[in-house]
């Protein structure tokens, strides 16, 4: 019993393998093409069930949606004899199955092919721009120029290609490199003049303000001086129509103000004689004050007398 149940299932495999090398199928993301010993036969655009000759007929498959093409950065050499690695991004798809099997076989050698053609326009297109056009609206016109030439080359392959970008286009590390440090020196040799240049006018500014500052502190010491003065002559004739009004009050208030600043910085103990005039006012009063002054008074008259 064991040994035929084996015997069935071996049966069984047999004719699964049998009908699969009879039929295929046709997804509905794939165009398939027939080739019978080498030679296209047939092409089927629609899904379904399909039949074929086994060990004889071939079926290719090709995808119907849009495929992706990213080739490795390559150096080129742009018109003004700069260089650059560029790297581009095309996206194309299989419109004619059998033009593309007849013109390069495979998928793989398609893909090939195509950037072969999407490189030579893109050095053609580069190598008559200068880099500064990479940097400005002329790039959206070398791109278009390089689309339009992939789009011409590639009809023969049976392809529809869709679009061609530039990844990027950037200089070799490198030429990166020298033209960061010369850069560098560049931006520290100017920082070294601003430098330079902004310490001289500091000097400069520091000059003007000291000459200001010596101006201004003169001028304001003069009109202290006068200041001063005409307050001065002021208090001496304030102090003179006082003394004229009252002498008796003029002599007392002169003899407080001569205890305070006397006083105020003396040590906690004075010792003076108690008959001496000037304690007057603390020992008599206003009175033996201004009688003392009236006797300095004539006192002082008497001497500009003799003097005379």
């Amino acid at each position: 019993m064991r040994r035929v149940g084996l015997i069935a299932l071996a049966a069984v495999a047999v004719l699964v393998a049998v009908a699969t090398s009879f039929a295929f199928t046709v997804e509905e993301t794939q165009r398939a093409l027939v080739v019978r010993l080498g030679m296209p036969l047939a092409v089927h655009d629609d899904p379904g069930l399909y039949f074929k000759v086994p060990f004889i007929d071939t079926v290719i498959f090709f995808e119907r949606r849009l495929i992706s093409l990213e080739p490795p950065a390559e150096q080129i050499i742009m018109g003004d004899q700069k260089r650059i690695e560029a790297s581009t991004y095309t996206r194309f798809r299989i419109s004619d199955p059998l033009a593309f099997y007849r013109a390069v076989g495979g998928i793989e050698q398609g893909q090939s092919r195509l950037a072969q053609i999407v490189n030579s326009a893109v050095r053609r297109q580069l190598g008559q721009a200068k880099l500064v056009d990479l940097l400005s609206a002329e790039r959206d016109r070398i791109i278009d120029q390089i689309r339009a030439q992939v789009i011409e080359r590639s009809l023969s392959l049976g392809v529809d290609v869709v679009e061609v970008r530039l990844l990027r286009a950037d200089l070799p590390a490198e030429t990166s490199q020298a033209i960061y440090d010369r850069m560098k020196s560049e931006r520290q040799r100017e920082a070294k003049e601003l430098r330079a240049q902004g310490f001289e006018w500091a000097q400069e500014i520091q000059a003007r303000a000291d000459r200001q500052k010596t101006v201004i502190l003169a001028e304001a010491q003069q009109k202290a001086k006068i200041a001063r003065g005409e307050a001065d002559a002021t208090a001496s004739q304030i102090l003179g129509d006082a003394y004229d009004r009252s002498p008796t009050f003029y002599t007392f208030l002169r003899t407080q103000q001569t205890y305070r600043q006397t006083l105020a910085g003396a040590s906690p103990m004075l010792l003076l004689s108690p008959d001496v005039d000037f304690l007057g006012a603390l020992t008599h009063g206003p009175a033996l004050a201004a009688a003392a002054g009236e006797k300095t008074r004539v006192a002082g008259q008497g001497d500009g007398d003799v003097k005379r």
